[in-house]
């Protein structure tokens, strides 16, 4: 197209008063107007919103406009929505540029409207030199392997897998362990319902071994992965055999593991304190001892002990348990009361549970370490305290039953960081030494046996998976959506996808919620058989190409790879035009396209134009 026919319409948005509060909106506007090629340009007040997207699609129209330029907010965001709006008017998507004058302009110069709006009027001229010389892009279609992989066979996992093959297309399910059912497997209830776990999940469990659309793979791994979406080459390791595979899809609900609090608070060295998990198989195998007080203490190795985060449902599985003692504390007791008091078989085999537990998790099987149950007086009265920084009971559901909780007498003691809590032994007794931020002053509980809650922590082998899928894990070690609001179960890689507690701490419900998600986003390119591929990827002169591979070892997503012939070739599908591989390329053999040198060095002029040297 020639720069005669250059017909530009500039749409300027107020944002409310995002923007409208700190540039003079009319005035550039008008400036705009006054630009080279410009044929229309006009402001309103929410550019996003019906009418401002009618005022696009007519102008358009209207006035001919063969190039679109909308001056608002970030192109995260909203660039896709202006895209669909020129595509309707019968304008391809890829003649369209997007100005940031709000992050870039009006929130940064909130006390200088006059240099804001020159500013704006700065950034505008600039976006009208480059979409002056955009090209229409023609988008690949490249087809979908109708199959998907699900690493996982937790609840998530399970979920996601029964979702997506009740939809009609095959799925492999992917478990590190011998069993499916993931954490779950440890938990007594459910913390709403009170509904057993092992019974909530087993149904699940059975649904998933009957699916014929669903092949489980049980002590299994993910070795190797290659390709892109829709076309994924998988190797798994089976029982030590490998198996290779193709997939269109991947979806990560690896889960998380608990924290150990080694050191802290006598874990592991009084025979009376234990984990919240090993509190959950104890009440599971009804493998209680008699007791008559009970200490839970919060946020053991979380917010600043050692990991900087919350884990959010700990509080509510503490206020669970803590119910469970108050209510149905008789019920799961495990001793039996004749003559003599004598371990009954279920209690013994409990803790030999959690004896294992702690073995498998030090690595020292031959040891042996906590493999008998406290002993203490029995009374019929049972003290329950929760030690707390502060409840995270969020919900409705979940305050309710804090509420309940404190009907209960169940007692919640706050302690401060600056004061923590200390577990010692006094004898034969257990106790615990605190400050009551209330009270202001020192005090000591003695207690029969102490429950540490610990948060949830991601799996040891998540950055071995991130690096063989390309996707990012967060500081805290879990997996990284691509956007925490817009695209939840998104990784920033197409075609892979996350749930569950991979991603971060969550209960059983949320978890479900993200895995129907996640089956929902990764069943659209399975059910289309195809996938669109954007445009905006790079492209290599195979005559100026040297095959030095620069490219290939920096590519963040493996889009490209060498031809028969030693020279790069890119990878449509899976390439997201960030442009690593043409800033590296020593012979300057590659370029980008929507973002080619000559429209970048047009727009780098534009904004020098008036400048006195």
């Amino acid at each position: 197209m020639s720069d005669e026919n250059v017909r530009i319409g500039v749409f300027v948005c107020h944002c409310g008063t995002n923007i409208g509060g700190f540039v003079d909106v009319p005035a550039v506007a008008k400036y705009a107007a006054s630009l080279p090629d410009v044929a229309f340009a006009s402001d309103s007040l929410y550019t996003c919103a019906e009418n401002g997207l009618a005022s696009i699609r007519d102008a358009i129209k209207d006035h001919g406009l063969n190039r679109v330029v909308v001056a608002s907010c970030t192109p995260r965001t909203h660039a896709p929505l202006f895209q669909a709006v020129c595509e309707e008017a019968g304008l391809n998507k890829y003649l369209f540029t997007f100005v940031n004058i709000r992050e870039q302009c009006s929130w940064v110069h909130m006390k200088e409207k006059e240099k804001a709006t020159e500013k704006a009027k700065d950034l505008i001229r600039m976006g009208v030199a480059r979409v002056r010389l955009l090209q229409a892009q023609e988008e690949s279609r490249i087809a979908v392997e109708p199959k998907a992989l699900v690493i996982g066979g937790g609840i998530s996992g399970m979920t996601t897998a029964l979702s997506l093959a009740d939809h009609g297309f095959p799925v492999i399910l992917v478990e590190k362990d011998g069993e499916l059912g993931g954490f779950v497997r440890n938990l007594n209830n459910l913390y709403l319902d009170g509904k057993d776990a092992v019974e909530t999940i087993n149904p699940v469990i059975g649904r998933v071994r009957a699916n014929r659309n669903i092949t489980a793979f049980l002590n299994s791994r993910v070795v190797k992965v290659d390709g892109f979406i829709g076309n994924y080459d998988i190797t798994l390791s089976v029982d030590g055999r490998e198996k290779k595979d193709k997939v269109g899809v991947i979806v990560v609900a690896t889960g998380a593991m608990e924290y150990v609090p080694y050191s802290l608070y006598g874990y592991e060295q009084f025979e009376h304190v234990v984990s919240l998990t090993e509190f959950e198989i104890l009440c599971k195998n009804k493998a209680l001892p008699k007791i008559h007080s009970i200490a839970f203490i919060q946020c053991v190795g979380s917010r600043g002990q050692d990991k900087s985060y919350c884990s959010r449902i700990c509080c509510n599985v503490a206020i669970k348990n803590a119910l469970n003692c108050a209510e149905n504390y008789k019920n799961m007791l495990g001793r039996e009361e004749t003559g003599a008091e004598v371990k009954a078989p279920v209690e013994m085999k409990a803790w030999e549970e959690i004896s294992e537990r702690r073995r498998r998790r030090r690595g020292r099987r031959g040891e042996e370490e906590g493999g008998e149950a406290p002993q203490a007086a029995p009374t019929e009265a049972l003290e329950i305290t929760i030690f707390n920084r502060d409840v995270m009971a969020y919900g409705v559901d979940h305050e309710l039953n804090y509420n309940k909780a404190r009907e209960e007498h169940v007692r919640f003691v706050r302690y401060t960081p600056e004061n923590l809590p200390k577990v010692n032994m006094e004898g034969d007794k257990l106790v615990v030494d605190y400050w009551h931020d209330t009270l202001k002053m020192q005090r000591k509980m003695n207690v029969d046996m102490v429950v540490l809650s610990t948060p949830l922590i991601s799996q040891p082998d998540a950055k071995d998976l991130s690096k063989l899928l390309k996707v990012p894990l967060g500081q805290d070690g879990f997996f990284l959506e691509a956007h925490v609001k817009l695209r939840p179960v998104d990784f920033a890689t197409d075609g892979v996808y996350v749930c569950g507690t991979a991603k971060a701490p969550a209960d059983i419900t949320e978890c479900v919620d993200q895995a129907l998600a996640a089956a929902s986003r990764a069943a659209i390119p399975l059910a289309r058989g195809y996938v669109q591929a954007e445009a905006l990827t790079a492209k290599v002169n195979p005559d100026i190409c040297t095959g030095c591979g620069t490219c290939e070892a920096v590519c963040p997503y493996g889009a490209i790879r060498k031809t028969e012939k030693g020279v790069a070739e890119v990878i449509v599908a899976a390439c997201k035009g960030c442009g690593c591989c043409g800033a590296t390329c020593p012979e300057g053999a590659i370029d980008q396209s929507h973002y080619t040198d000559v429209q970048l060095l047009a727009e780098a002029k534009a904004a020098l134009e008036g400048v006195v040297h």
